[in-house]
């Protein structure tokens, strides 16, 4: 008799962005993760890729309608300490005309 019953596995989030500099700048260069792949349908087409670290794996667009600006997603982790001192030890700079800050967004020089 075979199982027909749902097997949900990992969702993987759609984050909306709008800027493919800023993006990877802070999702690759900032959090540490990996770009696995990047697609266009075309040149000048918008961006859709994805980026991991560890067994998190998340989807950016460019697409319009893609997803929501200003969603949240929450993510259970194990080494939360060791990855806020990472952050604290890296310079961001959020973009051109922002405030430079040390560590995370939100903590301003």
């Amino acid at each position: 008799m075979l199982d027909d019953r749902p097997d949900l596995r990992q969702a993987i989030p759609i984050l909306r962005i709008f800027s493919v500099e800023k993006a990877m700048a802070f999702y690759v260069d900032f959090l540490g993760f990996s770009i696995d792949w990047k697609h266009r349908f075309g040149d000048d087409f918008p961006l859709y890729a994805q980026v991991s670290r560890s067994s998190l794996r998340l989807h950016l667009s460019e697409h319009h309608g893609d997803a929501c600006p200003g969603a949240t997603v929450f993510v259970w982790m194990r080494g939360i300490a060791a990855y806020h001192a990472e952050l604290m030890g890296k310079d961001y700079a959020a973009g051109p005309g922002s405030r430079t800050h040390r560590g995370m967004p939100g903590s301003w020089r």
